[in-house]
């Protein structure tokens, strides 16, 4: 990995105020750390390894879901693929790209995400309807995090 893209991404940490950030590239892999005592940012490279797969876990018994435990929402989830911002539309003043129930393509545009003061629209990976939005307009959004539920 080179050092300006190092550099890039802790001034993305510094700015963003998350405190942790971890980037796997190949065989490379870099965490940026931020908030330890003494220090203002700490990058490690970690060497790939080898971790065995985890013994079967014991069977768990069947639990009643709860009378206040929100229903599950099935379909296909569209996720983060990268740390940033989400936003739901171009700019503060135009209309959100879709809504639930929307009717979306693959390659339609969602949203943006803001990472490291580039806007990156993010594209429907499958068609149909919006069936859930799970991250409000203008909060940070994590990679892999759930951003939408397409039915």
């Amino acid at each position: 990995m080179d050092l300006r893209k190092l550099k890039k991404l802790i001034d993305l940490v510094e700015e963003s105020g998350i405190s942790e950030l971890e980037l796997t590239e190949g065989e490379e892999k870099v965490r940026i750390s931020r908030n330890i005592p003494g220090a203002q940012g700490v990058v490690q490279y970690a060497q790939p390894y080898y971790q065995p797969a985890p013994a079967a876990p014991a069977p768990i018994a069947a639990v009643a879901p709860a009378a206040d435990t929100p229903p599950v929402i099935e379909g296909h989830v569209v996720k983060s693929p990268m740390v940033g911002t989400f936003y739901r539309s171009p700019s503060p003043d135009s209309k959100a790209f879709i809504d639930i129930g929307s009717t979306v393509s693959t390659g339609d545009t969602l949203c943006i995400i803001e990472a490291m003061k580039l806007l990156n629209e993010i594209e429907a990976d499958h068609s149909g309807v919006i069936k859930a939005i799970m991250v409000e307009n203008g909060q940070p959004v994590e990679y892999g995090e759930p951003l939408f539920i397409i039915g």
